[in-house]
């Protein structure tokens, strides 16, 4: 949070949590200051990437010791930030969220995120479509990004081209969609399907579901950056957050532009 680039419902939830004694008012003045970063020794948090772009800093789990996820979980909160980190186990999830009854973890697709998220948005609502119900967790992950930015999202599961009458049944929903993400695995077929038969931005993820040959998603990565419909946006392997967040900047094209105020402040500062 930024002083006067600083989000209203940000500044709101704040306010509230100093009202209840939850926070003190230093803390909270910290939060509204200056400070574009904080450190945290291993981790340098950006605390303003909400003002450029629209969307706080997610954290990814891998690879963090559960001291460096709370002191990030920690310094969250204190801010009002939003709350949402990817690719945590289940050991990890169990501990960041057993004293934090504010956050929630999803263990089907390893997320921890807030329990109280910003009223959805269902006007023009993106639709998250799987081929199978083993991409389930892919489409979950897109699905609690989506959510913790304010977006609602329908899901369509388990349509896939081995019994592609499921699909043509819930097409009209599907043209409808102002955004589609679509999971799959195997040969990943379902994206180039899709994708040519409606009018709007599809987000192909392949997934690693599928035996020997599919490589562990490989295969669907392959076949969806080789698909023969056109203009297909395709993610990195059961990246079902970077979908979202490419959803996210296509919704948000009705928006107005975000300026480079921010910068422009930074190098008038550092003059």
């Amino acid at each position: 949070m930024h002083g006067a680039h600083a989000n209203p419902e940000q500044i709101r939830r704040l306010l509230e949590r100093v009202r209840e004694g939850e926070l003190d008012v230093e803390t909270a003045l910290a939060a509204l200051g200056p400070d574009r970063e904080l450190d945290l020794g291993a981790v340098r948090l950006d605390l303003t990437r909400a003002q450029r772009t629209g969307t706080a800093e997610v954290i990814w789990g891998e690879g963090k010791t559960l001291a460096e996820l709370e002191a990030i979980l920690d310094a969250l909160e204190k801010r009002a930030l939003p709350i949402l980190a990817t690719r945590i186990d289940a050991d990890k999830g169990a501990a960041l969220t057993a004293n934090r009854p504010e956050l929630v973890y999803e263990a089907d697709c390893r997320i921890v995120r807030s329990r109280n998220l910003p009223e959805a948005r269902t006007l023009g609502a993106p639709v998250l479509v799987t081929a199978g119900t083993s991409d389930g967790p892919v489409a979950r992950e897109a699905y609690w990004t989506l959510r913790t930015y304010g977006w609602e999202a329908e899901l369509v599961s388990d349509v896939g081209v081995a019994g592609i009458h499921r699909l043509f049944r819930r097409l009209e929903r599907l043209q409808q969609a102002p955004v589609l993400i679509v999971c799959a695995g195997m040969e990943g077929a379902l994206a180039s399907v899709i994708a040519g038969l409606v009018s709007r931005p599809v987000i192909a993820v392949p997934t690693s579901v599928g035996y020997g040959a599919a490589f562990s998603g490989i295969a669907a990565l392959l076949g969806m950056l080789t698909a023969c419909a056109s203009g297909i946006t395709v993610c990195n392997i059961d990246n079902g957050f970077g979908a979202a967040m490419a959803a996210l900047r296509i919704l948000g094209l009705a928006d107005p532009p975000r300026t480079t105020a921010s910068a422009a402040e930074d190098t008038r500062d550092e003059a």
